[in-house]
């Protein structure tokens, strides 16, 4: 009958912790999604000023050196 009970008891014991890991990274996943809307709110409300480029707009602008270096850095990876 001991065996029994620690049986029981080895069960009941998986069975709450595996049921607080659910629950504590369902709250996790909750919590993420609600910061990122949280920021993509506070990032939409924000001014962006006149002078300052968009960011698609920079990422055009890549001036010459930068292109020579990233071929340069391509050509070196793979061995040519």
């Amino acid at each position: 009958m001991e065996q029994v009970d620690l049986i029981t008891e080895a069960l009941n014991l998986t069975l709450f912790g595996m049921g607080f890991v659910f629950l504590f990274l369902t709250l996790l996943v909750f919590v993420t999604k609600l910061m990122s809307i949280i920021i993509q709110k506070i990032q939409d409300s924000t001014p962006v000023e006149a002078g300052a480029p968009h960011r698609d707009e920079m990422a055009d602008e890549l001036d010459e050196e930068a292109k020579f270096v990233i071929e340069q850095a391509i050509k070196m990876h793979r061995g040519a």
